[in-house]
């Protein structure tokens, strides 16, 4: 089975805050979860981190440590490896716009994790790595 490295970026605010996008395209498309996607083949996991932030967000951020690892089926048969890193706001002024694969971005808080359609697994992942948003 072909293994593609993938990243996400868990990116809270100054109000405990959650950012989060909207799913374009497969896999779980129409679900939220947080930015990120496949690692190309010049480019480090954390530079590939920050490039998927600012294509699906608008949003530049510092990358810093690794959260946690999942992997995930993906469509053809093969299996994304994906590294969640936290990532802090480079300009937290900055207004989210979504962009590239997003068909939507938000700060999202606990309550409205518990009403989106979320892509699967991912309020397990958060909730094991104590990173859920306020």
């Amino acid at each position: 089975m072909q293994r593609i490295a993938c990243v996400g970026a868990i990116v809270h605010d100054d109000h405990g805050r959650l950012l989060i996008i909207q799913r374009g395209k497969p896999p779980a498309e129409g679900t939220w979860s947080i930015p990120g996607g496949r690692v190309e083949p010049h480019e480090t996991a954390a530079q590939a981190c920050a490039r998927e932030v600012l294509e699906e967000t608008g949003l530049q951020v510092h990358v810093g440590e690794l959260i946690g690892c999942v992997e995930r089926p993906a469509p053809d048969g093969s299996l994304f490896v994906i590294d969640d890193f936290r990532a802090t706001l480079v300009n937290p002024d900055t207004q989210v716009t979504a962009g590239d694969d997003a068909r939507a971005v938000a700060w999202a808080t606990l309550a409205d994790l518990q009403v989106l359609p979320t892509a699967p697994g991912l309020i397990d992942a958060l909730t094991e790595w104590n990173c859920l948003p306020l």
